[in-house]
């Protein structure tokens, strides 16, 4: 399990022939990679090549994973960010590295782990260390967490349940076409590992935050989020702050955990683009006077 697979292969060869600065796209539960397809679209004509690496096992569509969500059971925040590791360990330079909720986490930790240049984290799941637990986010978790075999589990969402985890902040038409596009089955494994991160000290939900090779990092927080409130983010940003290097948090107001693939998606990569371009160009200025 967790092989790279030949699309990924193609991302990353396309992605070192380009020459260009990479920018590595890591998607969140209940999500597919191609919920980033329009994010790739406004980095690459910023001048960036891209990759959106699947969590083991991901179907290529929508439809195949509603078909066989045996596939999404059993993935563990270990196993996914080690393939998430392994495929930037073939590019020829460190990317800049952007996450929404577990993914927000799984870009923490490989900031920890310093194998990105600069990260993005947007509405990112709590890590050891992160104490706040809002009732929104229980609620959020419920699916999952309520029943104890759902550990071994794929579990997908309601439309009930998608409503208010992702598309609180959205009219009920919109809401309904994002569950239609976009939503999968999701690990029941990562949903219990977060829960008990604080218990477990050798939980796999550990970031290094103190790394210096960590780089810059921002935090992008929607205020209405149910899953990862701004108790969650701002927590998080508070003890990735003990890193020496750059560490921001945004607020983006009246904006739930759907901010990455609604309507208002573009004004957050735009706010993303705008953080990674402060960091990759400025270590671009400094070589060229080398």
């Amino acid at each position: 399990m967790g092989d790279i697979t030949e699309h990924e292969e193609d991302q990353i060869n396309r992605a070192n022939a380009s020459g260009l600065p990479p920018v590595v796209f890591v998607h969140g539960l209940w999500l597919l990679p191609s919920s980033w397809d329009r994010w790739r679209t406004v980095f690459e004509e910023s001048g960036y090549t891209t990759l959106a690496p699947d969590w083991p096992d991901d179907p290529d569509t929508v439809e195949e994973a509603n078909e066989h969500p045996e596939v999404f059971a059993n993935k563990s925040l270990g196993q996914i960010t080690d393939h998430s590791e392994a495929v930037i360990g073939k590019l020829d330079r460190k990317p800049a590295v952007i996450g929404h909720s577990f993914g927000g986490l799984l870009t923490q930790i490989l900031a920890g782990r310093g194998v990105s240049a600069v990260s993005v984290a947007i509405d990112p799941a709590p890590f050891r260390g992160v104490l706040p637990l809002p009732i929104s986010a229980l609620r959020s978790s419920s699916p999952v967490l309520r029943n104890p075999a759902n550990r071994r589990r794929a579990v997908p969402l309601t439309y009930d349940q998608f409503r208010y985890a992702f598309a609180n902040a959205l009219g009920e038409d919109e809401a309904k076409s994002l569950y239609d596009e976009f939503a999968v089955p999701g690990s029941g494994e990562t949903v219990f590992q977060a829960a008990a991160e604080n218990l477990n000290p050798w939980t796999e939900a550990k970031v290094d935050s103190k790394n210096p090779a960590r780089g810059p990092l921002l935090i992008i927080s929607g205020d209405l989020d149910h899953t990862a409130p701004w108790a969650v983010a701002d927590a998080s940003y508070k003890r990735e702050k003990r890193n020496l290097g750059v560490t921001e948090i945004v607020q983006m107001p009246n904006r739930g955990h759907s901010l990455t693939i609604d309507n208002g998606w573009r004004e957050v990569a735009d706010t993303a683009l705008a953080f990674v371009e402060r960091f990759v160009r400025m270590s671009h200025q400094i070589g060229e006077t080398q």
